[in-house]
């Protein structure tokens, strides 16, 4: 056999062992722990799901005029104050 019948049959044994291995352990068994940490470290009540009480406090028609003002409030548009240069030339 010629050098490069070897070369090439190495080769062709050295890439298909390595199909069998799994390559990344460690990056596998840690993937979507930051995502779920950081939900975690978000979460107010994480028993908030199992509670199904409704919320007292507000009637459904105060609720809905709150945000009716509060979506108002960012509709008007902002009053400029006068600029003390706008009318320095003018008289």
């Amino acid at each position: 056999m010629n050098h490069h019948a070897k070369c090439f049959f190495l080769l062709l044994a050295g890439l298909s062992s390595s199909a069998c291995v799994q390559t990344t352990p460690n990056f596998d068994s840690r993937f979507g722990q930051s995502a779920r940490g950081a939900i975690a470290s978000q979460t107010l009540n994480p028993a908030a799901s199992a509670n199904r009480a409704t919320v007292m406090g507000v009637d459904g028609t105060a609720a809905l005029g709150a945000q009716k003002r509060y979506e108002n409030a960012f509709a008007q548009p902002e009053a400029h104050a006068a600029s003390m240069l706008g009318n320095a030339g003018s008289k």
